[in-house]
């Protein structure tokens, strides 16, 4: 699992309207699904075995959501400047994201300002992430707080 976290992506610190999350790219294998399920406590056999998801009409083994969501969150976070930027979420799934067992699934995160509070004091990132040119969130904002 590639760690979201990148120094050198900060956000501005008056970030405006249409200002742009750098893209990245952020990779889950089934060893960090194995790891997830051993810090979450959640064995659901649909992210640790084919056949168990092929059993409920999935096409493999698919990533937690809460693990998905957390790494697509911490790109934002990355680049507003820490987790305690972080004031809100909200995150809608529009697909699951597919791990194989040979090489990872690989998050494609980006995203915009949509909105600045009145204030300056916070703003929403509205997130895309794909994964296999699939939509992986039918609907994500991120709400940081800004340097202001």
């Amino acid at each position: 699992m590639t760690t979201p976290h990148d120094p050198t992506m900060t956000s501005p610190v008056a970030p405006s309207i249409g200002d742009a999350l750098p893209p990245r790219d952020v990779e889950i294998t089934r060893a960090d699904l194995r790891r997830y399920a051993e810090a979450s406590g959640d064995h659901n056999p649909i992210h640790l075995e084919d056949g168990a998801a092929q059993a409920l009409g999935l096409p493999g083994v698919v990533a937690h959501g809460m693990l998905t969501s957390a790494l697509a969150i911490g790109v934002v976070a990355g680049w507003a400047g820490g987790a305690d930027r972080v004031l809100a979420t909200s995150i809608r799934f529009a697909g699951p994201v597919v791990v194989p067992a040979d090489e990872p699934a690989v998050l494609q995160v980006s995203g915009a300002v949509r909105r600045v509070a009145e204030d300056g004091a916070s703003a929403d990132v509205a997130l895309t992430v794909m994964c296999g040119g699939a939509k992986v969130f039918g609907k994500a904002i991120v709400t940081i707080a800004t340097g202001v």
